[in-house]
């Protein structure tokens, strides 16, 4: 058989039609669907050729193997029923960028290789931090050094943070000590952040090769600002160099909120930057309501949340901004000649803003779903999946087998059977996963093991919430029937 000549475009465009055509079934009807699968590892490899077809399939049968070997494998991020984790952001304006970001394919290293990609995201970085409310030295219009840029996760911009806050200290250091080795500062330096941080923050600490100190939450699970204090003096006793801190508004345990204002003014005084990880709960700060939990942002050197947890925005659109981006640039920055263009310096070049080199054309979602949701669609989204957490949290409450371990602030229930022991809790969760109804994980805060509802499809509504709840009143009723 002849190898498959290339594709008409009439070709293409009738598979692109079907494909969007089975986007559309599949998420409108994703409530039918189970939203945890019931395979077992290994499950795929039977049902695929061992080795790449010599001639082409036919795009039917591409199509059909979809319902055949993906979608059994499939766990449903976007089923009204699925209430693990946190969210990840879907829309269909968000889609539709994606697909036109694929078709123009650029890699947006430098200003040159696409102007317009480098543009559209500073451009969408200012909208977006006008609608955060934050400081205007963040955002490139104030006219500052200040500006925004897309990241993939908020791992990375902690760790591009964290490097920033590197770099700045060696360089402050050889400054005060010019007799001092490279290696003998880096061995000095050391990072902190509450022990309710993300593992991300940690992680961060070994890529960079610092130490990173975690350090003890107050009873609402928040890092205060002399708990910060006492441990930069002690480290500063010690011969070592405080240089960086990571504050953390919405853990990912409870959706805790560090206090920022206490945090930032320590930073402040002691010279250490100060990063903001707010991944999920950035999104609420569009809400006015919301914004005091950010207070003291403005003392904050860098400040990263995830439009594509909770913002409709699909995976991945990190967004960042930085006071200053040049310990960053500098920290990054390998310029060979075949990267040089004459425009340098007039436009960011955001390869030296990142850890990779290339990039996607992410801004062109963001751009479609803060033009065809408006901001006030985008806060109705936000204050509706408050809303049905405390729906949930009201009917725990109501429940007096159960507790709320946490207080809830945004669009995440953490909740428990009383009692002294983890035991029944554990037994809960492994028996709602194991009937596969509704889909939820647990964590565990000094040695107290609780389960987490959160509040992540578009589709979710009060009934859906309500059935949640039954599937876990009645899993507990079964549980504590049988002892």
């Amino acid at each position: 058989m002849e190898p498959r000549p290339q594709m008409e475009v009439n070709e293409f465009k009738d598979m692109a039609k079907e494909m969007v055509d089975y986007i559309g079934n599949y998420l409108e009807n994703i409530r039918d669907r189970q939203v945890l699968p019931s395979v077992q590892p290994g499950y795929l490899r039977p049902l695929i050729p061992a080795e790449a077809p010599e001639s082409p399939d036919s795009w039917p049968e591409v199509m059909a193997d979809i319902e055949r070997v993906i979608m059994p494998g499939v766990t449903h991020w976007h089923s009204p029923r699925f209430h693990a984790y946190f969210p990840t952001a879907n829309s269909y304006p968000a889609i539709v960028a994606d697909m036109l970001s694929g078709a123009i394919a650029c890699i947006g290293f430098t200003w040159i290789a696409s102007p317009a990609c480098t543009e559209l995201e500073v451009v969408m970085l200012d909208w977006l931090g006008k609608m955060l409310d934050l400081p205007p030295e963040f955002l490139a219009c104030s006219g500052g050094k200040g500006g925004g840029v897309i990241q993939g996760t908020a791992s990375e911009a902690t760790l591009v943070a964290l490097l920033g806050a590197k770099a700045r200290a060696l360089r402050n250091a050889k400054k005060e000590r010019p007799e001092l080795a490279e290696s003998d500062i880096v061995s000095k330096l050391v990072g902190y952040a509450s022990d309710q941080a993300h593992s991300s923050v940690e992680r961060a600490g070994l890529l960079g090769g610092v130490r990173l100190r975690l350090l003890p939450a107050d009873d609402n699970y928040a890092l205060r600002g002399d708990t910060l204090k006492k441990a930069i003096e002690e480290d500063r006793a010690a011969g070592l160099i405080p240089f960086y801190a990571v504050a953390t508004l919405g853990t990912t345990c409870t959706c805790a909120f560090d206090n920022l204002e206490e945090l930032g003014r320590v930073a402040e005084e002691e010279k250490v930057w100060l990063h903001v990880d707010a991944a999920y709960a950035g999104s609420a700060f569009i809400c006015p309501e919301f914004r005091h939990l950010m207070a003291g942002v403005q003392r904050a050197d860098s400040f990263n949340f995830n439009p594509h947890k909770w913002m409709l925005v699909n995976f991945d659109c990190s967004a960042m901004w930085l006071r200053d981006p040049s310990d960053v640039v500098d920290a990054f920055n390998v310029d060979p000649l075949y990267l040089k263009h004459d425009q340098q310096g007039s436009a960011p070049d955001y390869r030296h803003w990142q850890i990779p080199l290339g990039r996607r054309f992410r801004a062109l979602k963001l751009w479609f779903v803060l033009r065809l949701y408006g901001v006030a669609n985008l806060q109705k989204h936000i204050r509706g999946q408050v809303k049905l957490a405390k729906e949930f949290e009201e009917m725990v409450r109501a429940d007096d087998r159960f507790e709320v371990v946490a207080e809830v602030i945004c669009g995440l229930v953490c909740f428990r059977l009383k009692g002294a022991s983890n035991e029944p809790s554990e037994a809960l969760l492994k028996r709602i996963n194991g009937h596969g109804k509704i889909h939820l994980v647990p964590s565990k805060v000094r040695d107290v093991y609780f389960l987490r509802l959160a509040v992540c499809s578009r589709y979710t509504n009060s009934e859906d919430i309500r059935q949640s709840w039954d599937e876990v009143r009645t899993q507990a009723d079964e549980l504590l029937a049988a002892k």
